[in-house]
């Protein structure tokens, strides 16, 4: 979701040109009922960022009712009991505000960016969040036909819309990151009022979110209004998570999906690695880098720039909570065939088993990791985002946004080589065929 404000946003630019340039001082506590606080103080700009970050995604659904988290983040900006339904964002972009949410498989997570002589609002429009959303069948059937809008369009009729969940289909057979994030829309359908009322009872209490705010505040001050707004919400029952763990992938498992949106095929190579809060997965974020980031990468100067065999060629890790994956594509060019693509993606991959990058390379990548570092952690609402994600998923270490640099640049080009031979092997991944839908006679 997105509702954009232009005076905001160019305040957080101009004030990105100087906030990251030494050590982020934050305080952080929990109030009686558990809600954890973080609070970054940077007088730089008059601006501030609210967040709350709830520990609830796509994984924590039933698997007969998923999209459900999904469904909250359009769901809880109907309006509360103190705020009219459809107001809130006419509240925020006439107060010189921004806001946005997203969900994923792990967390969900608001913020609304205001001028800092509003940030008793934020706090106190987050609380009303919290504590008095409505949830009823009005706000439920219009929620409904907004989620089904964007399933359609970002999913169902969007090209290559679909990969993603056919990669987890097939990755995950026991752990709900099968599911993704949109849900299906029967489910949604099929569920009461009471169900959606369920939910929210359980996930959106304050035992379980991390409240952020960051920017020209007061200290005392905030911590006041904090007290006010969100002290006296109820905590909830405490939250008990236990998922199957995945058995090993021994063995190749191709497959094909077949997408009527797309006229040129895709090739992904899919394997599952440890989760986010792991020295491996910093590790494959390298690989990642080193494989795919920028026209002088192993993969596109080969694939793409000299041997013209490909439109495009992307390596990431889809960092989460649990497990992670490591995903190549590929888009072929002419009449390459995916089968020589994958060939020529291997040879890279072995490259990196057997011998060490070089030094040039590995240097490359320090410099490479710095710059992408500071620039997450340029503007106030890039500060507050680490701070919670970092407490909420890295054993409430909250420190690691002054500690996570030094350990990429810690990371030794013999962790590069060893990591590639224990994860990135034909044998432990998925291959499918991203094809076009054949047309019917």
């Amino acid at each position: 979701m997105k509702k954009l404000n232009l005076s905001i946003l160019t305040a957080l630019f101009i004030g990105s040109q100087f906030i990251y340039c030494q050590k982020v001082v934050f305080e952080e506590y929990d109030l009686d009922n558990g809600l954890h606080v973080i609070l970054h103080r940077d007088n730089s700009v008059p601006i501030v960022t609210i967040s709350v970050l709830y520990h609830v995604g796509s994984k924590d659904e039933d698997p007969e009712r998923t999209g459900f988290a999904h469904f909250f983040e359009h769901l809880l900006f109907e309006g509360t009991k103190n705020i009219p339904k459809g107001k809130w964002f006419s509240i925020v972009t006439g107060n010189g505000g921004s806001n946005n949410a997203y969900t994923t498989n792990d967390f969900t997570y608001y913020y609304e960016n205001f001028p800092s002589n509003n940030l008793k609002l934020g706090l106190w429009m987050e609380s009303e969040r919290m504590l008095h959303s409505i949830i009823d069948q009005t706000g439920v059937d219009t929620q409904n036909e907004v989620v089904k809008e964007e399933k359609r369009m970002r999913y169902d009729n969007s090209p290559y819309g679909k990969w993603n969940e056919e990669v987890k289909s097939y990755l995950y057979k026991l752990h709900p990151y099968s599911q993704t994030t949109i849900g299906k829309m029967e489910h949604l359908d099929a569920a009461t009022l009471e169900e959606f009322m369920a939910f929210n009872k359980k996930y959106y209490i304050p035992n379980n979110a991390t409240l952020t705010v960051a920017g020209d505040i007061k200290i005392p001050q905030a911590k006041k209004w904090i007290e006010d707004y969100f002290g006296t919400i109820p905590r909830g029952l405490e939250i008990q998570r236990i998922f199957p763990k995945e058995l090993p992938i021994t063995q190749t498992i191709k497959a094909e999906a077949f997408d009527s949106n797309i006229q040129i095929p895709a090739i992904f190579l899919a394997y599952r690695t440890p989760g986010r809060n792991s020295r491996d997965a910093r590790v494959l974020d390298v690989i990642s880098t080193y494989l795919s980031k920028g026209k002088s990468s192993k993969l596109y100067k080969k694939l793409v720039d000299k041997q013209k065999m490909s439109l495009e060629i992307a390596a990431f890790n889809m960092n989460n909570e649990d497990y992670s994956t490591y995903v190549i594509l590929s888009l072929p060019l002419g009449e390459t065939k995916l089968e020589n693509l994958i060939t020529e993606i291997d040879e890279e991959l072995v490259k990196i088993q057997k011998e060490l990058i070089s030094e040039k390379d590995y240097q490359k990548l320090q410099n490479q990791f710095e710059s992408e570092f500071v620039n997450s952690n340029s503007t106030i609402e890039g500060i507050a985002n680490s701070l919670a994600e970092y407490y909420t998923f890295y054993n409430k270490d909250t420190n690691l946004i002054n500690k996570e640099l030094e350990l990429y640049k810690s990371i030794t080009r013999e962790e590069i080589q060893k990591v590639a031979q224990s994860y990135l092997n034909s044998n432990q991944r998925l291959e499918l065929h991203y094809l076009p839908k054949p047309q019917k006679e």
